[in-house]
């Protein structure tokens, strides 16, 4: 959206030559610049994607695993073809190894790391940082790909509407609707009250194999958050949020409930109830130069039952965060220095099939983070934590980020750091239960977590990012490497056996390298183009033998154009390109498929939204244009109780085209 600077000059001196003064009135005078819905900064050591609303509003965008559509470092695909789950990945690497964050705190992670993705609604987020690599030890030790952090709108704000309403609904009998209200209370207290609600309403099934192609659903979340600040530098925010989801599929004929077994329906059913709490304590000290002290406070609590067909997997989550940051300068603010303590307590109980598998985490830690500026050319953030996991002993986490200019508007950065997470194993890979697969634990070493190690890497990267102008016009340029070692990953093994999915300690290597390059540049005026291209090579050692990552695509081009009239009319186009897959063997009616590569195939999404007097938008669109699908994604679709079922290996779109409408009213 344009954005004005009025500047008013209410009168000029002119000097005559008979030194006469006269005043004169000026009109104001408007600077218009155009203000990019991705946008990177040229001055953080950390390279960081801001990813507005506005670019959000770019697709349909109806919860976060939705909200990548139109940005090229991140991948998104279905966990399989009967939950309807989407998954992000970055870096190559799956979404549980990205550490997602509400506002700088813990939000999606352990059972709902990969489910969670649906728990925040797009309406809901004002902005998203996205940064690659190891980020902030401020921020914890578990990222390895790299961080999401997602932005709520704040209610003191006043471009914020007081309200505003989203209603949404596509061709695929899903219905959807958002309300956000805020209440500014005073200059000092504000309000948000957030509610989503979301029905998946008739069964579909666009590939005739008897199988929902999306599962019946009903979900609501409801957020209330606070906000407070005092003249004398006290800021205070406490928030809660309930999420209630209700999930039934599988085949057309099954309903909740059903009693399973052969020659009855194969069904599907989550149902998930989760409490979340937070709050933050600032205090700024006015008489000393940026110095403040912060306190962050998180609590969760996560229950989900699902059963995929004659198996159940049930799971209990409590967890406890809490993040205590200092911060001050040593001489001046070049010097710039963080200290704090944090502690996270995470208490499972997992149930699968006929196992039970329980376990408390108990990670107290204390971090130290340097910032240095030696001039406009050159900064660098220097990190250190040390932690002690209660159930596997201490481990320290260093982190370096570093800044270097070489030329205007340019930034060259480096950064290396390790990383350490416990897998939830179960939750991770929920989509492999949708098959006959069995799960086995291989080698277990104890009983503290699975049997199995934490999972540490380091990752290296490099970046260069070039803003530039050309014809009058911004543009920008970037280009980054990554790389991840796996010092010990729990691997997920699909190729030893075709009936299973082990899980063991990586002995061997386990390496991910990523390359991205990306052109941003308004071509004509109000006329934005966006291409980009993306390389992986993920390697695993799967029994001794090294081979490449299933399911993961080596080459993605990408390409977003976005449009905008005078009159207010904004079109958005975006094709992507995805490469070939490696998809494991399988069996079918006891003849086993050797593994093989999936064709490249091509995605095409579109949208055009009509704006009225700044208040009401409405909206019209399509995704997957060409109507292309992977064929008979489940295999032994007539015989699900078999042990040859399987609608985990999952390449490519499972639904075919589909066209949405909706309107967005604010209130001011």
């Amino acid at each position: 959206m344009l954005t004005g600077i009025a500047i008013w000059m209410a009168t000029a001196t002119v000097s005559a030559q008979d030194t006469t003064t006269r005043e004169k009135d000026l009109d104001e005078v408007y600077i218009r610049q155009k203000q990019a819905t991705t946008t990177i900064s040229l001055y953080d050591p950390m390279k960081k994607e801001k990813i507005s609303n506005k670019e959000l509003l770019k697709a349909a965008c109806c919860n976060l695993s939705e909200s990548f559509e139109t940005t090229p470092s991140v991948d998104v695909g279905f966990t399989d073809a009967v939950t309807g789950y989407k998954q992000i990945q970055m870096l190559g690497l799956a979404g549980a190894y990205t550490s997602i964050t509400r506002e700088n705190i813990p939000d999606n992670r352990g059972l709902g790391s990969i489910t969670g993705l649906t728990f925040t609604p797009g309406t809901f987020v004002e902005s998203m940082q996205l940064s690659k690599g190891t980020g902030s030890v401020v921020n914890g030790f578990e990222s390895v790909a790299g961080q999401i952090n997602v932005e709520w709108r704040k209610p003191f704000e006043d471009k914020e509407e007081k309200w505003h309403f989203n209603l949404y609904q596509n061709s695929q009998a899903r219905s959807e609707g958002n309300i956000v209200h805020k209440i500014k209370i005073n200059d000092n207290l504000s309000t948000n009250f957030f509610l989503h609600g979301r029905s998946q309403w008739d069964r579909i099934d666009g590939n005739k194999d008897g199988f929902m192609d999306q599962p019946l659903d009903k979900q609501f979340v409801g957020a209330n958050r606070w906000i407070w600040f005092s003249p004398k530098g006290w800021e205070v925010q406490a928030g809660v949020k309930g999420i209630y989801i209700d999930n039934v599929g599988g085949q057309m004929d099954y309903k909740k409930g059903m009693k399973e077994g052969l020659n009855m329906p194969w069904g599907f059913e989550l149902d998930t109830r989760r409490v979340e709490g937070w709050a933050k304590l600032a205090r700024i000290f006015q008489n000393k130069p940026a110095t403040s002290i912060g306190l962050q406070l998180s609590g969760v609590y996560h229950n989900q039952d699902a059963k995929y067909g004659l198996a159940n997997y049930d799971g209990i989550q409590k967890s406890f965060y809490a993040n205590l940051i200092y911060q001050s300068i040593i001489k001046n603010t070049n010097h710039v220095i963080k200290f704090g303590l944090s502690s996270m307590v995470d208490n499972y109980r997992e149930a699968y099939i006929d196992s039970l598998y329980k376990r408390q985490e108990v990670v107290p830690g204390a971090f130290t983070e340097y910032s240095y500026t030696a001039s406009e050319k050159f900064n660098m953030v220097a990190g250190l934590r040390v932690d002690y996991n209660n159930l596997f002993g201490a481990f320290v986490t260093p982190r370096l980020h570093v800044r270097y200019a070489p030329f205007p508007k340019s930034a060259l950065r480096a950064s290396i750091g390790r990383a350490q997470r416990t897998a939830n194993i179960f939750a991770e890979n929920m989509g492999y239960m949708a098959s006959g697969r069995g799960f086995i634990i291989s080698h277990p070493s104890d009983s503290k977590a699975y049997g199995l190690r934490p999972e540490v890497a380091w990752n290296y990267g490099l970046n260069f990012t070039q803003k530039f102008q050309l014809n009058y016009r911004d543009g920008a340029f970037t280009v980054d490497y990554y790389y991840t070692d796996f010092k010990n990953q729990i691997v997920v093994d699909l190729y030893s056996d075709t009936h299973f999915v082990e899980f063991y300690n990586l002995n061997g290597k386990s390496y991910a390298h990523s390359f991205q390059a990306q052109l941003d540049y308004e071509i004509l005026r109000n006329l934005d183009i966006r291409l980009a291209y993306r390389w992986y090579d993920v390697k695993t050692t799967y029994n001794g033998v090294l081979k490449e990552k299933p399911l993961v695509s080596a080459h993605r081009a990408f390409a977003n154009i976005g449009y905008e009239t005078r009159n207010q009319w904004k079109f958005d186009y975006t094709v992507q390109w995805i490469g070939p897959k490696l998809v494991p063997a399988r069996h079918d009616h006891a003849n086993q498929r050797k593994e093989y590569y999936s064709p490249s195939y091509v995605l095409m999404n579109a949208q055009i939204t009509k704006t009225f007097k700044e208040v009401l938008d409405i909206y019209v669109g399509a995704e997957n244009i060409t109507n292309y699908m992977q064929h008979h994604p489940i295999t032994s679709y007539d015989n699900p109780y078999s042990a040859d079922f399987d609608a985990s290996l999952v390449w490519g779109p499972i639904m075919g085209r589909s066209f949405y409408a909706g309107i967005r009213y604010k209130l001011f």
